[in-house]
């Protein structure tokens, strides 16, 4: 392991902008937080899942954004009732784990869990859907602490399109623009992962504040709709946003995104809906067809100097979706995998002041001008 890759986690905070790990451990242990958390031990090393503590300490994560994921198959007070859950279980997480996670709702507050040798946890919520249509409810997952909204998951909501669905919006429905402008006003940060490319520019339109991409790479390294094309990438430095690549293969590698392209057609044939991810993953596990071709490190790197190229090094973070991908690169395959992916930037030539801005200060200065937009 590179030496100063390790002594650059030490000093600067690691801000992973994505981690699924709390609808994993739903999944494991059941819906009620109190079974999820009772259910599993993250001391003892979860050997199933892709984090647990001993493997985010290896992995210097300094700052995590814990996903409050809601499923598109939930609607109206159903998708309502289990964003909240959600949002509880991490509550618990950090209660019962009090010397490892240290809750935390705004940059400072990260910093400072960060500094006292805690895994500063944040919350954000990923599928607008979850809100119910209801700005209240928008504002109440904020005043729980929920840091950000993904406006669309893989299904569009009454008001966004998806990347991964049939436009109906053509982008922002005028509510869709009013979500925006509230989140705005209360301090919450519009994520721009999972929507549609018309999504992306209405929203940046809008926003008076940075935006983020939690968990999104590049449309010209891997053509996956689910990627951020360059007129967007270049529009962050004007919106002071960030884009935080992810790793989860059909989205770095053209070999992974073509494979999960045929794999959808057989799905598709099948009468399966390729955008559920439960149906998807089951089908992978039976389908006769070939393997899926192995993603690499080098192309997460691929992805980030693309990135750096385009939007600009202020303008990059990284959001792996750690327990949100049953596959992950070679080299990646877990958190305690950071700092490899920092000693081949080193290697690569980036400078420390550079990989310090990936790892985290990009990200929480998006969240610190949240806050200042929210403060007027």
């Amino acid at each position: 392991m590179d030496q100063r890759a390790l002594d650059l986690l030490t000093r600067t905070p690691l801000v992973d902008g994505h981690n699924d790990l709390p609808w994993a451990l739903r999944r494991l242990a059941g819906p009620d937080p109190a079974d999820a958390v009772a259910g599993t031990d993250l001391l003892a090393g979860l050997p199933a899942l892709q984090t647990d503590l001993p493997r985010l300490r290896a992995g210097r994560v300094g700052v995590q954004l814990w996903s409050v994921y809601v499923p598109c198959s939930f609607t109206g007070a159903d998708a309502v009732t289990a964003v909240l859950e959600q949002v509880e279980l991490v509550y618990r997480l950090t209660e019962r784990y009090p010397d490892d996670l240290g809750f935390a709702t705004t940059a400072d507050g990260a910093a400072t869990a960060f500094a006292a040798g805690r895994v500063a946890s944040l919350l954000g919520a990923e599928g607008g859907h979850c809100i119910g249509g209801s700005l209240g409810v928008l504002r109440v997952l904020r005043r729980l602490g929920v840091r950000y909204l993904t406006l669309t998951h893989n299904l569009n909501t009454d008001w966004a399109d998806s990347a991964t669905d049939e436009p109906v919006h053509g982008g922002l429905s005028d509510f869709g623009r009013d979500v925006v402008r509230e989140m705005n006003r209360i301090g919450m940060v519009v994520d721009l992962s999972h929507v549609a490319a018309t999504t992306m520019r209405d929203a940046l339109a809008t926003t008076a504040a940075p935006v983020l991409f939690t968990h999104s790479s590049c449309r010209t390294v891997t053509d996956h709709p689910r990627n951020v094309p360059d007129d967007v990438l270049g529009a962050l430095a004007g919106n002071g946003g960030v884009c935080m690549v992810t790793f989860v293969p059909r989205f770095v590698s053209a070999a992974a995104a073509g494979w999960d392209t045929q794999m959808q057609a057989a799905m598709t044939d099948a009468g399966i809906d390729h955008r559920d991810l439960r149906a998807r993953a089951s089908f992978a596990a039976s389908w006769d067809g070939p393997p899926c071709p192995p993603a690499t490190l080098a192309d997460v790197v691929a992805h980030l100097e693309h990135a750096r190229e385009v939007a600009g090094v202020d303008h990059i973070g990284l959001g792996g979706d750690f327990d949100g991908t049953s596959e992950l690169p070679v080299g990646l395959e877990d958190v305690s995998r950071y700092p490899a992916l920092f000693g081949a930037l080193l290697e690569r030539g980036w400078s420390e002041d550079d990989c310090a801005k990936l790892a985290g200060r990009n990200a929480l200065r998006v969240l610190s001008a949240a806050e200042e937009v929210a403060a007027g």
